[in-house]
């Protein structure tokens, strides 16, 4: 496996792809990775000919106060996992890279409706900053095919409503959540928990199963379900930021007669903030 930094090196092997007629996968991440992105690495391995990897931690996604300065960077061992995963190249540009005539001057690409709420409520900006990136990264790897991780579903939905309103030719495809064995979402951030906060983390999904039990078996009062939610949450020693039931391809807010919903929520363990979502389809 190659890595570059700079544009024109990327270019250069991007050509050199595309010469020899081969299909190119690409995988954005913000490096510190785990088996949920070298899941990714995978499915593209299997999808194209060409897989290239992208580890930058973006600072325009991240707001005043959140963890951009302690946001954990392990190159190296990226490095190996991508290797071993059957990555190809893997880029790593710097923020001049990236934002040559700095932030303040960046032309920002906002996507509207998507972005409204959940976490884009939560914190504000961060999806212009995350569509920004991305289209920024797609025009300069240009590949045929990107995968990003249903974890963050939201985003992903971002990003498959910019892909289709600016018409690129790229096919964007959702992977599933990868789960530790007692269920807890992987996350970068995981590693923020101390001990006794990772024994408490899988609590997120535990009480998530249970309001998809009772909808599933019949339970239209998502006011009641919330609030027990957010008491048996509390009770696990988090602190909710949101819980919502949306429509899974439109992201709508779902209603009564909603069939095919995801439900999303987002809640804070001491200082570590953690998101997970479940499809519920009926």
């Amino acid at each position: 496996m190659n890595t570059v930094q700079t544009l024109a090196q990327l270019r250069s092997c991007v050509a050199q792809a595309r010469s020899a007629g081969k299909r190119i996968a690409f995988v954005p991440t913000m490096g510190n990775l785990h088996a949920g992105h070298i899941a990714l690495i995978t499915q593209a391995v299997a999808r194209a000919d060409f897989v290239i990897a992208s580890i930058f931690v973006n600072p325009l996604q991240f707001g005043p106060n959140e963890d951009l300065d302690s946001y954990p960077r392990t190159l190296a061992a990226d490095q190996s996992k991508l290797e071993a995963a059957g990555c190809n190249l893997l880029f790593t540009p710097s923020a001049q890279d990236i934002y040559p005539n700095g932030m303040a001057q960046q032309t920002i690409v906002s996507v509207p409706g998507v972005s409204s709420g959940l976490c884009g409520g939560s914190r504000p900006g961060h999806f212009d900053g995350v569509s920004t990136v991305v289209c920024k990264l797609f025009n300069m790897v240009q590949p045929d095919l990107a995968l990003f991780g249903e974890k963050d579903y939201q985003q992903l939905a971002v990003i498959r409503k910019m892909v289709a309103d600016l018409n690129m030719p790229i096919e964007i495809c959702g992977v599933a959540i990868v789960r530790d064995s007692d269920g807890l979402a992987l996350s970068s951030r995981n590693g923020y928990l101390n001990a006794q906060q990772r024994a408490d983390a899988p609590a997120l999904q535990q009480c998530m199963q249970s309001v998809k039990t009772h909808i599933k078996n019949g339970n239209r009062d998502y006011a009641a379900l919330f609030a027990q939610f957010n008491s048996d949450l509390q009770a696990a020693g988090f602190r909710l930021d949101y819980v919502e039931l949306r429509d899974a391809l439109s992201l709508e807010p779902a209603d009564t007669d909603s069939r095919n919903m995801v439900l999303l929520a987002a809640a804070y363990l001491g200082t570590t903030r953690l998101i997970d979502n479940l499809i519920i389809d009926l």
